[in-house]
């Protein structure tokens, strides 16, 4: 009798020991490693993103992942960096030319012997001392850590590896951190045109895309909802309250999902919001919510979980993806609020020297009308932003504070 209770005793014990691994937690550890001052800033084709690769591949083997690069884990990919900012990347095979960049996407497998696969994705590049892009307007080079952007997603990815390890899933998973992905999505370009898995048995991809910055709000902006007729139902079922959610419909915008979706694959993208050190080398390992990533990654998991039974979901084109790519003559200069979910346009920020500032708006206006056109929401913005040119002058009607204020702009 002594001997069955030690022996049920060690089966309890190990049990506890499993679960305990199962939920272990190192989305600080990854953050801080990812965000630290010797990786300077991870850009692309630089030493720091080569050690942030090799870091993720150690994780990825470590929690048990197959490799699934053209090399172990790595896939490497060859570009010709933009001569002008109006000029477009060129993927090359020619590795041996002076003027070219190498960047490593990180992919690893999880198989469960299944029909299909879920594909799932962060990236894990940034902008380095603050190449196009960055925000910062200071004199002084500074590195830019991309805590929240994106070591914060790389960082759930991880974790969520540890908890999908346990489940029993109808899926495989194929997980990858992205690089390149500030210079243009090229990482997840690159993947979709060389995939190291058969595309029609994707079933569906998920993108986590500064998740680290959840607010006292709660507030979750999940997009791609329209592009699988199940995806709003679940992503709302599955809330539980839990977070102020703001769907979008579209399955383009700013970050890696959309080279997916425009290889017609269902996508989901999270994203908790920009903040005042987007972009900037501020953007640091001690301002995230990392309470808040593990709430989001319970959230993910539970999505995944009951979209297990669901089979192959059926791919649905959303509207606005004709935007994506649209040539504008002008430019306002203004950030948008991506997480303003009310009538109007809610700005984010002003850049320096843009028709915006030079006008008087401010952040927190809410852009009303453009010209002689109602603005309803951020895509009406784009339409109507894409109807001026160089020299036009526009009134711009925004809500401050509850009142409407009327500007003049020159673009």
């Amino acid at each position: 009798m002594k001997n069955f209770v030690f022996i049920l005793f060690l089966t309890f014990a190990f049990g506890c020991k499993k679960e305990l691994q199962k939920t272990e937690n190192k989305l600080k550890d990854d953050v801080a490693f990812l965000a630290d001052d010797k990786l300077e800033g991870r850009q692309t084709g630089t030493k720091g993103g080569k050690v942030a690769a090799n870091y993720i591949a150690k994780r990825f083997k470590d929690l048990g992942l197959l490799p699934k690069g053209t090399n172990n884990y790595l896939q490497a990919f060859t570009f010709k960096p933009k001569a002008h900012p109006h000029a477009k990347v060129e993927f090359t095979d020619d590795t041996k030319a002076t003027n070219v960049t190498t960047g490593h996407n990180v992919v690893g497998f999880m198989d469960n012997h299944a029909e299909n696969t879920v594909i799932i994705g962060a990236h894990f590049d940034h902008l380095g001392y603050g190449i196009e892009g960055s925000l910062y307007r200071g004199k002084e080079k500074l590195i830019h850590n991309g805590a929240d952007d994106n070591a914060s997603g790389v960082a759930v990815m991880l974790h969520l590896i540890s908890k999908l390890k346990n489940l029993k899933s109808n899926n495989n998973f194929l997980f990858i951190a992205f690089s390149g992905e500030e210079m243009g999505l090229l990482g997840s370009n690159y993947f979709t045109k060389h995939a190291t898995i058969d595309l029609k048995k994707a079933n569906y991809m998920l993108n986590m895309d500064m998740v680290g910055r959840l607010k006292k709000d709660t507030t979750l902006a999940v997009y791609g909802v329209g592009t699988s007729s199940i995806f709003k139902k679940i992503v709302q079922d599955d809330n539980k309250d839990k977070f102020h959610l703001i769907l979008k419909e579209s399955g383009v915008g700013p970050s890696d999902h959309t080279s997916f979706y425009l290889s017609d694959i269902p996508v989901l993208h999270f994203f908790t919001g920009q903040h005042a050190d987007y972009h900037k080398p501020t953007d640091d390992f001690d301002k995230l919510n990392y309470k808040g990533m593990e709430t989001i990654t319970d959230y993910i998991f539970n999505i995944i979980a009951d979209l297990n039974d669901d089979g192959k979901l059926t791919f649905q084109k959303t509207k606005n993806e004709t935007q994506k790519g649209r040539k504008f003559k002008v430019t306002l200069g203004v950030i948008p609020d991506y997480m303003y979910d009310g009538k109007g346009m809610k700005l984010d920020g002003i850049s320096e020297d843009k028709p915006a500032q030079k006008a008087g708006l401010q952040k927190g206006d809410i852009v009303m009308q453009l010209g002689d056109s109602t603005i309803v929401d951020m895509m009406s913005y784009v339409r109507t932003l894409g109807t001026f040119k160089k020299g036009d002058t526009a009134k711009v009607i925004v809500k401050r504070n509850g009142k409407k204020v009327a500007k003049e702009v020159t673009f």
